[in-house]
């Protein structure tokens, strides 16, 4: 992990501290994004002031991962770390993982059962909803020693994020005066996910992966529908989602969520695959397992192929009948964390269960599709670290920054993206 400079710490504790180095965008505006942006430690730290303190909704878990009273579920929102907690009379709450006292992590487990939170460094105890419950030696020992007289228990806490339920999931924000998830999602966003989560999920699967970038790689990765069957050989090879099937972009009002969608079934193949001009159409391959790939049609829409992306760092991936969440935290300004949740719905047969159990090994970190992305994005990485004034060009598509709902040979949601992420930020 990259040390951040002393005036990155500075933006980080203010988000209106100006940089030691301007910045300006090009004039091209969001067809091109400065390579500065992935690798400046300065712009890193207010980011973490800006965005993820700032007026999103992070997810932090899904509801089914703290299903009964006293669970509690680790996470990060950015560098932020959070801990997610079921309190007894089953509301959820979510707190900023550090004692009030000296600022240790209290929940040290990815997840566990409690009845309260203990820090281990001076045994502050919490109740789960974040108030401090008692001291040690708060009285001191046979009249000496201990707190002050006008020590208040009730003035000392671990600090709560705003906390609201969607689909099962669970999101969170620093912001008070933002509104609900489903108005910062937009209609058509929330609608999607209503579309895929909802109805009760079965958590089936879960790993993690490092990355070696920036975390705004992987975010404009993510929404890149232009490289999806140019780099991943298994999706040309075996037909599972192309740039020829029929499909589209939808972008949300504010451009920073989009969903890109391909139906398998309608395909009338292009040029580009049919004289072999793109290196994952060059391959002739039969899988021993054909079975991987069979899949029952479970919506009426026809779409077999999705991915969903919520501004900052969450998607919401379909492919065929696997079902996922993958979110992303920051770890530095050039690495960044990937998980994983592979989910099933509560109704589905042993069969279904199985058969989504199977497809998830498209994805992940060594899946069939996407084992390419983990090494892709450093390549970026390393390519433009040493030229922060140059710039990456995004005209696939044209220029502008709306729905594309006939193709997917466009890059108008990563142009989206730097929309939403230049507002934001201020740049």
């Amino acid at each position: 992990m990259s040390a951040a400079s002393p005036q990155s710490a500075t933006a980080s504790a203010n988000p209106t501290a100006p940089l030691s180095e301007p910045f300006e965008w090009p004039a091209e505006g969001v067809t091109r994004a400065p390579y500065r942006l992935f690798s400046d430690p300065e712009i890193y730290a207010l980011e973490q002031a800006r965005i993820f303190r700032g007026p999103v909704w992070s997810f932090l878990c899904l509801e089914v991962e703290i299903p009964n009273p006293g669970d509690y579920r680790t996470t990060t929102v950015g560098e932020i770390p959070v801990v997610v907690t079921r309190h007894r009379e089953g509301k959820i709450h979510a707190l900023v993982n550090r004692c009030a006292h000296k600022g240790a992590l209290v929940c040290l487990k990815k997840k566990d059962n409690v009845a309260t939170l203990n820090c281990v460094y001076h045994a502050w105890n919490y109740e789960l909803d974040g108030r401090l419950k008692g001291v040690a030696f708060r009285n001191g020992i046979r009249g000496h020693g201990g707190m002050p007289a006008d020590f208040k228990v009730e003035n000392h806490r671990l600090q709560p994020l705003k906390v609201e339920i969607f689909c099962g999931m669970v999101f969170g924000t620093f912001a008070d005066d933002i509104g609900g998830v489903e108005s910062y999602l937009g209609d058509e966003m929330a609608n999607f996910i209503k579309r895929n989560l909802g109805r009760p999920l079965r958590v089936l699967g879960t790993h993690s992966q490092i990355i070696h970038n920036n975390w705004k790689l992987y975010a404009e990765n993510l929404r890149d529908s232009y490289h999806a069957t140019l780099l991943h050989t298994f999706y040309t090879t075996f037909k599972v989602n192309r740039l020829d099937m029929d499909g589209g972009i939808i972008l949300s009002d504010r451009k920073w969520h989009h969903i890109s969608f391909a139906r398998r079934a309608k395909m009338t193949e292009a040029e580009e695959y049919a004289q072999s001009k793109v290196h994952s159409a060059n391959y002739d391959s039969a899988l021993e397992g054909p079975g991987l790939l069979e899949a029952w049609e479970e919506f009426d829409d026809g779409i077999t192929h999705s991915i969903q992306t919520i501004f900052p760092n969450l998607c919401v991936q379909f492919t065929l009948n696997s079902l996922a969440i993958r979110f992303f935290a920051p770890r530095g300004v050039d690495k960044t964390e990937l998980f994983w949740i592979y989910l099933g719905y509560e109704r589905d047969s042993e069969e279904q269960s199985n058969m989504r159990v199977m497809q998830s090994n498209l994805t992940g970190a060594a899946g069939l599709v996407s084992l390419e992305d983990g090494c892709i994005n450093e390549f970026v990485q390393r390519g433009t670290r040493t030229s922060p004034q140059s710039a990456s060009f995004m005209e696939m598509g044209g220029r502008q920054v709306a729905s594309e709902k006939q193709s997917r040979a466009t890059e108008t949601a990563v142009r989206g993206f730097w929309q939403g992420y230049r507002g934001i930020m201020g740049f």
